[in-house]
């Protein structure tokens, strides 16, 4: 009996890509299609000030469930402004980036902040466990959907020039971003910071404690390799080797807790020219000034917003 158990096992993990490598690029994009013409129904919660920029709380309708919870912050003044919309890590919301969009909105950029489905209020919040695959793959789709609706947020003001707008993601944002790099064009530039190249990185590959005590049974191994067959369409490797033509900017860590320097190696690789890939001596959550002076310089140039130096400079003697 044992012996027909690991043999299972063997089978569904060498079967577990399988997925990936039999979808063409146009039958995994097409995963994410939606009616764009459907109607945002945008909704303005409350509106907070601050010297040259005002910061929007919105929700607008999803395409797949529920509403969308958003901040949209808008620089002072009229203009045809840059769009940048950014995707939050895990553990965080769309508070992660609200420092780093206000310093944007003053060099002349429009932000869309968006809660990702496991931290949305009730009843819009959706979150699954690892035991329930096909909830995970729903889950998947619908968090590239609602940022595609969040594309189209910023291409319906007047105030937003559509031929530049950029996203930026976080860890699980980043996993979004590489998916939205192969399956919306609209994007100018698309930047990945501490992205995970695929599933079975942090699944199998992890050192993490928590990861190496979930799969030390042969039964948790065969749940892996089960989940793995049914998430592995998902896995940015898939996408990012179908961005081009767009720029994608890679921040990784050298201290990573979550994937070792093999897997941050593997998904730089795999992407598509044009692309930068830069290294912090800092942990997954990229703590520090310099990445963000280095995105700010990187969008400068893709999505022409004006330099953040003087700001950040005025922030320091202030």
């Amino acid at each position: 009996m044992r012996r027909i158990l690991w043999l299972l096992l063997l089978v569904v993990l060498t079967c577990e890509a399988a997925p990936a490598q039999n979808q063409s690029i146009n039958e995994l994009r097409r995963m994410f299609d939606y009616d764009q013409k459907a109607p945002l129904d945008i909704k303005e919660v409350a509106v907070i000030r601050r010297p040259g920029v005002e910061i929007h709380d919105i929700t607008y309708a999803s395409p797949k469930s529920g509403r969308v919870t958003a901040y949209l912050v808008v620089p002072a003044g009229r203009g045809r402004f840059a769009g940048i919309i950014f995707g939050h890590w895990a553990y965080g919301t769309r508070t992660e980036f609200l420092p780093e969009a206000i310093l944007y909105a003053q060099a002349g950029v429009v932000s869309l902040l968006v809660d990702d489905l496991g931290v949305r209020p009730a009843p819009w919040r959706r979150r699954a466990e690892g035991d329930q695959p096909e909830a995970v793959r729903d889950i998947f789709i619908q968090s590239v959907v609602d940022l595609r609706r969040g594309i189209d947020v910023l291409e319906s003001r007047s105030d937003v020039d559509s031929s530049r707008i950029a996203y930026v993601g976080h860890s699980s944002g980043a996993h979004w971003g590489a998916i939205l790099s192969a399956v919306d064009r609209r994007l100018k530039t698309v930047v990945l910071m501490t992205g995970v190249p695929d599933e079975r990185a942090i699944m199998m590959e992890s050192d993490d404690p928590d990861y190496v005590n979930a799969r030390e049974s042969a039964r948790a191994k065969q749940e892996m390799g089960i989940y793995l067959k049914v998430v592995s369409p998902f896995d940015a490797t898939n996408y990012v080797a179908h961005a081009a033509l767009t720029p994608l900017l890679f921040q990784f860590a050298r201290f990573e807790q979550y994937f070792n320097e093999a897997a941050m190696r593997r998904y730089a690789q795999a992407a598509s020219e044009p692309k930068l890939v830069l290294w912090y001596d800092t942990g997954h959550g990229l703590n520090d000034l310099r990445p963000l002076i280095d995105r700010a310089n990187w969008l400068q140039r893709h999505i022409g917003m004006k330099s953040v130096a003087p700001l950040l400079r005025s922030s320091l003697r202030n």
